[in-house]
């Protein structure tokens, strides 16, 4: 193929790669909405019923029968999951949309480093606590943010790191079939503490409509999007591209939320996305692993 065919092809796969992270941050400001209504726990329900059943509706899993190893891999796959939509859904009800986003980021950042030997991630390391550094209150007058909702956004962060090593070990044995498994098994974890928290308030028309939003623009869209460029795009450039993702829900929140931050929480976000990519970049080749966060 000539060169200028190439890079227009290119720009095609990033701008729909852009384009699924953007939607998911989208839906992360429409399920904001659905807080005052059915909580953050409720809106993490919502979210999953829809995505689960769109997910569902497209890889139809109940045409495959995982072997008990896939089942085990795939329980915890599902609950990890359930883990980091809910926590991250909490921590956006306490402190902005890209501060969480980028909290959150440290456990894939996590995972790419871990184990390594290598002096060069010791900078990125020493970069992503910096910028975390700059999101804790030491020394200044500004406003502090939310203790717990930090603490949501790390175990958040903490959940994909178990999703991302756990799914790559179920999709090893059972294939994409992984995703709409462990998404079922999220819901079955996830819907109870929704119905316990917001009870019948769930089936309000206007927490259905924006749930199914959220379910279309942070799962079932992005998802699609996602597994089309991961056949176009090299693993690396790919997982590059996904540290855009805490400025995108920084531009989001401001955007949609007026969540306007200060320049030392932009910094921080930026610190910590410059740590995701240059890992990302040093880090020895493997897929990603798709996170409807």
């Amino acid at each position: 193929m000539p060169a200028q065919p190439r890079l227009v092809s290119a720009g095609l796969w990033v701008g729909l790669l852009v384009a699924a992270m953007a939607s998911i941050q989208v839906g992360a400001t429409f399920a904001q909405r659905m807080f005052p209504l059915v909580g953050p726990q409720g809106a993490s329900a919502l979210r999953l019923i829809f995505g689960t059943a769109m997910l569902a509706i497209a890889l139809r899993p109940w045409r495959s029968r995982p072997t008990p190893a896939a089942w085990r891999m795939i329980v915890i796959y599902g609950a990890a999951m359930a883990g980091m939509n809910l926590m991250i859904y909490l921590a956006m009800s306490r402190i902005p949309l890209g501060i969480a986003v980028a909290i959150e980021f440290t456990g894939p950042l996590g995972v790419a480093l871990w184990g390594s030997r290598r002096r060069l991630d010791l900078v990125w390391v020493a970069i992503a606590v910096a910028g975390l550094a700059l999101l804790l209150p030491i020394g200044r007058t500004l406003a502090p943010l939310d203790p717990v909702g930090m603490a949501y956004a790390l175990g958040a962060g903490v959940c994909w790191a178990l999703y991302i090593t756990f799914g790559q070990k179920a999709g090893d044995l059972h294939g994409v079939q992984t995703a709409a498994l462990g998404m079922i098994v999220a819901a079955v974890v996830v819907i109870p503490i929704g119905v316990a928290h917001a009870g019948a308030t769930l089936l309000n028309p206007h927490a259905i409509a924006l749930g199914a939003g959220v379910g279309l623009l942070s799962t079932a869209l992005p998802y699609t999007l996602e597994m089309i460029v991961l056949t176009k795009l090299p693993a690396r450039t790919f997982g590059i591209l996904m540290s855009l993702e805490p400025a995108l829900g920084a531009v989001a929140g401001l955007a949609l939320l007026g969540q306007a931050l200060t320049p030392v929480q932009w910094l921080a976000i930026g610190a910590v996305m410059v740590a995701s990519a240059g890992a990302t970049v040093t880090a020895a080749p493997r897929a990603p692993v798709l996170a409807p966060d």
